[in-house]
This record gives structure tokens, C-alpha cells and sequence, in this order.
């Protein structure tokens, strides 16, 4: 533990001259380190100021480099000057705590470890978590379990059903044979957790393409949300389940989390 901790104090020594850095968290849940390259902005250097934090997850099969290898995040650290966090969600997660698994407990990790060593290590004032399919899926899940802890959430071509297919994604594996276990698989998908939703919940941002093979998922969440009268954002555009949309459109979820952290009208 102790190596841990001069590690962590070397690592943020780098951080602070606007960097990215993979560090390690170690999980007393799981009992193990959980990986996470983590983005400073430049300006987080200059002063003393407090920044905004974006929780960026990773999807089904990816680990905590995904974003990093695909997409320009010191850019876009600078540009929206927000602290950027891709933390590792393991490849099939789905950021539950599993009943099947006491090795993934990631809601746990997430919203009893990571949040709290986040808050502990930087300057932050503001939290948003986004990301994409599987970790669509888990940013709208810890958001609607854990409200006081966000302050706004999108997802991109996020899997809200998990029931949309029983024998892909090693689900079972996470929540146990759908024939044997059905509240489970109900209970843990997001589009069944609108209900959870209370007045005043925060900025919502759903993003799916046209002819990926989640849109009707999206839909489907999108309208229940309407049913209940829950203030959002929709947006359906050309592309599908891949990484050409994935990061054509991170910027627009950064520019709708300055948005809502600024307080402007985007719903």
C-alpha cells in the first residue's frame, strides 16, 4: 500500500503540469487495483480554481485505454478545460454489482471508491459521466441510483435493455441465466428505472445512430421519459455501433456538459 501511494503522489506530480497519466485505485470491494487514465487540463496547473470531472466509460470488451487510442482527450481536456477520467469497467461488467461475481462489484467501486478518491485528489466542483453502449448503460445506471453525486449524464448508443438479448454480452455470466433470474435482468436495466427518476433529476443527453441495432432500446427509454414528463435531450443522426460515431460525437456530449454545468436552457 505504501508503494501504492508514492506511486499515486509521482504520477499526480505529472498530472499537475497538464498531463495524462494511467494511474492505479485499489478496490477494497474487489481487492484488487482498477486501472484509469486520467487528462488535465493545462489550466489546472495555473491557479487554484476548481474543475468539472467527466467520468468517460469504456463499452462491452474495452478496457480504460479505448478512449485514449481512439480519440484526441488532452485536446479536448484543454478546449472544455474538464478533468477526464476513463476508468476501467473490466470487459463485460456492465458497472453492476454482480450477484454471480463478488470479483465484479463495479457499481460499489464506482460510486463508494472511485468518486470519493476523485473528490480527494483533485480540485473538482462538478461531475458528469457519459460513455458509450455498454458504458452508456452504466453512466445512466450510477446516475439514476446515485443523483447526489452527478450533475448531468448522456450515453452514446446505450445498451438501456439488457434484456435485448439474453445470450450475448456474458450478461448471464454477470446476472445469472435470464430463465432462472428475470427481476434481476428487469431490475437492473435503465429503461426500466425511469420510475427512479424524481423531479429536478439532472441534465439528460440520449445520442443513438439511426442504424445502430440499439435505436429502438433508445427509443423506447427516450418515450418513457416523455411518458413521465422527465426533461431531456434526444438526438438520432446517421451511423451505427462503432467508433466513427463514437468519437464524431464525444464532442458534442462535452459541449452539452459545459452546457448544462454553465446552467444554460439545453433541454
Amino acid at each position: 500500500m505504501q508503494n501504492l501511494f508514492m506511486m499515486i503522489i509521482l504520477v499526480f506530480c505529472q498530472l499537475w503540469a497538464g498531463k495524462a497519466e494511467t494511474v492505479e485505485i485499489f478496490s477494497d470491494i474487489m481487492n484488487k487495483n482498477i486501472p484509469a487514465f486520467i487528462v488535465i487540463p493545462d489550466s489546472y496547473s495555473g491557479g487554484n480554481d476548481s474543475l468539472p470531472v467527466i467520468l468517460l466509460l469504456h463499452g462491452y470488451g474495452g478496457d480504460y485505454k479505448n478512449w485514449s487510442s481512439k480519440t484526441n482527450l488532452l485536446r479536448q481536456a484543454d478546449e472544455f478545460n474538464f478533468i477526464i477520467v476513463c476508468p476501467d469497467g473490466n470487459r463485460n461488467s456492465w458497472y453492476l454489482d454482480s450477484p454471480m461475481k463478488p470479483e465484479s462489484q463495479y457499481k460499489t467501486f464506482f460510486i463508494n471508491e472511485l468518486v470519493p478518491w476523485i473528490k480527494m485528489n483533485f480540485r473538482t466542483n462538478q461531475m458528469g459521466i457519459t460513455g458509450l453502449s455498454m458504458g452508456g448503460h452504466g453512466a445512466f445506471y450510477l446516475a439514476i441510483r446515485h443523483p447526489e453525486l452527478f450533475d448531468a449524464v448522456s450515453g452514446m448508443s446505450s445498451g438501456v435493455d439488457l434484456t435485448f438479448s439474453t445470450v450475448k454480452w456474458e450478461l448471464a455470466k454477470i446476472l445469472g441465466p435470464f430463465e432462472l433470474y428475470p427481476n434481476r435482468w428487469y431490475d437492473h436495466s435503465v429503461v426500466n428505472m425511469v420510475d427512479l427518476i424524481q423531479e429536478g433529476f439532472m441534465p439528460i443527453l440520449i445520442d443513438c445512430g439511426y442504424d445502430d441495432f440499439f435505436i429502438g432500446i433508445n427509443r423506447s427509454f427516450h418515450h418513457r421519459l416523455i411518458d413521465k414528463n422527465i426533461s431531456h435531450i434526444y438526438v438520432e443522426k446517421p451511423g451505427g455501433h462503432n467508433w466513427d460515431y463514437w468519437t464524431n460525437t464525444l464532442d458534442e456530449h462535452l459541449r452539452f456538459f459545459e452546457n448544462a454545468f454553465n446552467g444554460s436552457n439545453i433541454n
